[in-house]
């Protein structure tokens, strides 16, 4: 099955669902399904990794219900507080090192319930 992907009477065509791309809405679709699987169930996790790392630990803080925009920001901030390093990959925070009570202080402060997972 073949689908249109350019019109010359409308242009640029979705490969998904064959509209214009201007009303197409299978990004939306597909933000708000990544959305709720995210945000599970309302629990921030931080756990501690040293998986692939070469025996150094992170901090990975994960189930924070927010869009990557704003999860970006938040990761900023907590890295400028703690004076740390750390990136934002796949939805979850990693910071360098093992910053567990920080990270769970920090985050219950702005309201979250968070948990320490892992041993």
């Amino acid at each position: 099955m073949s689908r249109i992907v350019y019109s010359t009477d409308q242009g640029r065509m979705c490969p998904q669902c064959g509209e214009v791309q201007q009303q197409c809405r299978c990004k939306d679709i597909t933000a708000d399904a990544e959305r709720s699987a995210r945000s599970g169930d309302g629990i921030v996790r931080i756990r501690r990794e040293t998986k692939g790392r070469k025996g150094k630990g992170v901090s990975i803080v994960s189930g924070i219900p927010l869009d990557d925009t704003a999860l970006k920001k938040l990761g900023k901030e907590l890295k400028q507080k703690l004076s740390i390093g750390g990136a934002v990959k796949d939805g979850q925070l990693e910071f360098q090192g093992d910053q567990r009570q920080a990270l769970k202080r920090l985050l219950e402060e702005r309201g979250y319930t968070v948990k320490l997972a892992g041993g």
